[in-house]
């Protein structure tokens, strides 16, 4: 499978694609890159992410997992940059239970990408992320994107 590792602000990062979409974003560096066009392409927009110029990934997408997460990944594809929804929105918008959508959180093996870190709690905490770095990394990327600004 190939893989391509680059530098980010949240440490370093591994793409991995299979049958020409991207199947995961690690933490990490990958003892064997293999650059495609597709993971070249992939990169760029991380990196133009990153640099603030990119809101909207265009890549495709082929997530492992039960049909419910794939549904949970959709609807939190659609929350626009710099902004959040709830477990609790997303589980009343799915007709299920915001554990349940915490669960597929969890299991999305295309953080950044997928944007489970636009996916709070319904207290105002920041909830949970499995990215490494935890906490410190959700409030990172959500400072990226404006979404907290301060007193997290």
């Amino acid at each position: 499978m190939p893989q391509l590792t680059l530098h980010s602000p949240v440490g370093e990062i591994t793409l991995s694609e299979e049958d020409g979409a991207i199947v995961s974003l690690d933490w990490g560096r990958s003892m064997e890159n293999k650059s495609t066009p597709l993971l070249r392409k992939a990169k760029g927009q991380l990196d133009r992410y990153f640099d603030g110029k990119l809101k909207d990934f265009d890549l495709p997408l082929k997530p492992q997992g039960t049909e419910y997460q794939k549904r949970v990944w959709q609807a939190m594809c659609k929350i626009p940059y710099g902004r959040t929804k709830t477990y609790g929105d997303l589980a009343a918008a799915l007709k299920s239970a915001s554990r349940a959508v915490g669960g597929a959180c969890g299991a999305n093996h295309i953080p950044i990408i997928i944007p489970c870190h636009r996916v709070l709690a319904a207290n105002g905490k920041l909830g949970g992320y499995s990215g490494e770095g935890g906490l410190d990394t959700k409030t990172a990327l959500l400072q990226l994107e404006g979404a907290i600004l301060s007193g997290i």
